[in-house]
């Protein structure tokens, strides 16, 4: 079997955990301009009227995002792929539709980004828009895993 069968008590530090996993798309939308929706929407701070965003940071800041997000959706299906029990966990956190805002903010505004660097660094543009093309199928698997475990495999049991 698998850590979790042996130690039944990782289910709670999954459970603690997925607060920081949740908070890494918060920090992508931060870093990028963008305000997070519903439950987990933080108050912005008057002062701190946002002027940087995904399409006038600098390229290497840009990559970082892409990068560091191509790293959480590959890691994130990974886990759910190999350890599907997982899915009640992160449904108690309202996962779905996180990610499905995450998803719907961050990844319009990161392609268009990226799209209107053409006139910089072709080669790079290539890899993240690779990246976030790929970032953007494993949101989607990580979704259909989440759905499949959540909703339709109760319904078919």
């Amino acid at each position: 079997g698998n850590i979790f069968t042996q130690q039944p008590s990782y289910f709670s530090d999954l459970d603690e955990t997925l607060p920081t996993v949740l908070q890494v798309f918060n920090n992508i939308l931060h870093k990028c301009g963008l305000q997070c929706e519903g439950a987990s929407a933080e108050p912005q701070k008057l002062e701190e009227k946002v002027s940087v965003t995904a399409r006038n940071m600098p390229l290497q800041e840009l990559k970082d995002i892409v990068l560091y997000l191509c790293d959480t959706c590959t890691t994130l299906w990974a886990f759910l792929d190999v350890f599907p029990l997982a899915c009640q966990t992160f449904q108690k956190h309202e996962f779905c539709y996180r990610l499905a805002s995450f998803y719907e903010l961050a990844i319009p505004e990161l392609e268009s980004a990226i799209k209107k660097r053409y006139y910089e660094d072709n080669s790079v543009l290539a890899d993240l828009w690779r990246r976030i093309s790929h970032s953007r199928k494993k949101m989607m698997e990580v979704f259909h895993i989440l759905i499949n475990q959540v909703c339709l495999q109760p319904i078919l049991e």
